[in-house]
């Protein structure tokens, strides 16, 4: 990620696990939006919205179709920190690495896939990929931040 935050506060955080199937990536998909309302204020704002869902859909996708591990379930991390909503999805599968920031290329106008990080490169203002901070289970994190509009004063 490009220039993180000097320091990070986290106000508001929902984390949930998913089982590995399209059916969980779709509630992945809802969930985060329903939150991201819940939360209201600029949280809700129709862009960060917009821009959350897309990011949501496509890293659950990726998890359940390239990370999807049989009879693991995968987790989906909203949080709220300084100035943006931060997005994780963590699956199991720890051998099949995603390429990242850097290493992301768009695909020719005939494949069947590979636009999925091509969109979040392009609507997150910044994302890495991680090795699973989870107690030295197997696994990545696909972390992406989508930054919050000002605040204006009256």
């Amino acid at each position: 990620m490009d220039a993180p935050p000097t320091t990070v506060t986290v106000s508001r955080t929902l984390a949930q696990r998913l089982s590995g199937t399209p059916r969980g990536a779709r509630l992945a998909r809802h969930l985060a939006v329903a939150q991201l309302h819940a939360w209201g204020g600029r949280f809700a704002s129709a862009e960060v919205i917009d821009r959350v869902e897309v990011i949501v859909a496509e890293l659950a996708a990726n998890a359940v179709t390239h990370g999807r591990v049989p009879g693991r379930d995968f987790e989906l991390r909203l949080s709220l920190v300084t100035g943006s909503v931060r997005v994780e999805v963590t699956d199991t599968r720890a051998e099949r690495r995603p390429p990242g920031p850097r290493d992301v290329r768009p695909s020719g106008p005939l494949d069947a896939g590979g636009r999925g990080l091509v969109l979040v490169a392009a609507l997150a203002d910044r994302w890495e990929v991680l090795e699973r901070d989870c107690d030295g289970a197997p696994g990545k994190t696909v972390r992406a931040e989508v930054d919050l509009p000002l605040r204006r004063r009256p």
